[in-house]
């Protein structure tokens, strides 16, 4: 089993940032994708961000690209959403998720472990 932590949520005004922080713990994965995911009230949850955790490889949803980075520490088993320039759209419940698999996807249902959430609410 894999467990999934966020931390790092909060409430935000527009323009600034957050940086989220997903630790892992339990049985790793060395050929795995990890990624966050957020859903928003009434809303589907979609795909923010991916790292492939054997070499770092990053992928981001067009609404995101160019404001959130995504990096993990490999000797604290913990991935990061660096989220700046944040919008009331960005408002949501962020997911971690581990996909142990080396291929990318958005697709939450490929992601095999999932973390409790954290709360982002960006105020206008």
């Amino acid at each position: 089993q894999v467990q999934l932590v966020e931390s790092g949520g909060g409430l935000v005004q527009a323009g600034g940032s957050l940086r989220l922080s997903c630790a892992a713990s339990g049985r790793t994965f060395s050929q795995s994708v990890m990624g966050w995911f957020r859903q928003a009230p009434g809303k589907e949850r979609e795909f923010v961000a991916a790292v492939k955790w054997f070499n770092g490889n990053t992928y981001y949803a067009d609404s995101v690209k160019g404001r959130f980075t995504i990096s993990k520490d490999n000797a604290k088993n913990t991935v990061y959403l660096q989220m700046n320039s944040l919008r009331p759209e960005d408002t949501a419940v962020y997911y971690c998720a581990a996909r142990p698999a080396a291929t990318w996807s958005t697709n939450p249902s490929l992601y095999d472990y999932w973390g409790r959430g954290t709360q982002v609410t960006v105020s206008s």
